[in-house]
């Protein structure tokens, strides 16, 4: 059967609907504390599984009488909102596989049909060196040998690693082929197309991917730097993906998110605790790893008076 063709039974099959012009809070609340009330049923059948093992042979029935139940609440309570229940699968369906797969056989390139000098390395190496200071640490970016940007530090009253956070916005580019960070540090910015520049490589999209790295710092500190985390909460995905929603990197999924912030934490974790370290960025493989400690020559610099 057909949600479209069950939906229209369900609703049949309210003894109590909205009547006209009176308020409809009843109409709604019976089939909300329906849905509660058959899960706590499921969860029921499921504890007497759990107790009396093969004993409970009427499990699936009842599982299957309990799901039933379910889904006539479902499709009562969507009625109630003016909601579609084939709709509300198919919506589901897609929010699914973008949280847990990725059809793309291809990585993303924002910037293949562009001059050689506005596209990104598809693959490069950094080396994230510590330097010592009588004050707090700063970290120096080299790329490919190259020196870029400035020396950060943590930007905190306590030491907590930051200063290594470009190592967030390399896992962007490298996962997503997106980082207008990384761009700007590459001098890559794509100023052949102005409105291009202005939009996905201007300001205001550096602070959103600034905003990105800070707030899921602040996410990874309470769940032990992401160390043995291998699924990220779906509400911080959603808030991000609601942050990029009018940039190109909208194209890429959830789970190409949860991807990226991964891989990143994995290699800053590295990084944190060899305190620097060499880094590979390869965007055809979609990929960024930890190729060990910073060189024997930039290892603890220290920073001159």
């Amino acid at each position: 059967m057909e949600f479209d063709c069950y939906q229209k039974e369900a609703i049949r099959t309210n003894r109590i609907t909205p009547q006209e012009g009176a308020d409809d809070g009843l109409s709604l609340m019976i089939p909300m504390l329906g849905l509660a009330g058959e899960t706590g049923q499921l969860l029921s059948e499921y504890k007497k599984h759990l107790r009396d093992g093969e004993a409970h042979r009427l499990f699936k029935e009842r599982v299957s009488e309990e799901l039933g139940d379910l889904l006539w609440y479902m499709a009562n309570v969507a009625n109630t909102f003016g909601l579609n229940l084939s709709r509300i699968a198919t919506a589901n369906l897609v929010k699914v596989k973008a949280r847990w797969t990725s059809s793309r056989t291809e990585p993303l390139c924002f910037d293949a049909m562009l001059p050689e000098g506005e596209r990104l390395p598809r693959r490069f190496e950094v080396e994230l060196v510590d330097i010592e200071n009588d004050d707090r640490r700063r970290v120096r970016v080299l790329i490919d040998g190259e020196r870029f940007g400035s020396e950060l530090t943590d930007n905190a009253y306590d030491p907590d690693g930051y200063r290594f956070h470009d190592v967030f916005h390399f896992a962007y580019a490298a996962v997503l082929g997106w980082s207008p960070i990384t761009r700007s540090l590459l001098r890559r910015k794509r100023k052949s197309r102005p409105v291009v520049d202005e939009v996905e490589d201007g300001g205001r999209a550096a602070v959103i991917e600034e905003g990105i790295a800070a707030l899921t710092f602040a996410y990874a500190t309470r769940h032990h730097m992401l160390e043995g985390v291998s699924v990220i909460d779906f509400q911080l995905l959603r808030t991000v993906k609601e942050m990029t929603s009018h940039l190109e990197v909208r194209q890429c999924t959830t789970g190409e998110w949860e991807q990226a912030i991964l891989q990143g934490f994995k290699v800053w974790r590295a990084v944190l605790a060899a305190r620097g370290g060499r880094i590979a960025v390869d965007l055809d493989q979609r990929r960024i790893d930890y190729l060990g400690p910073p060189g024997r020559s930039q290892s603890r610099v220290r920073s001159s008076p």
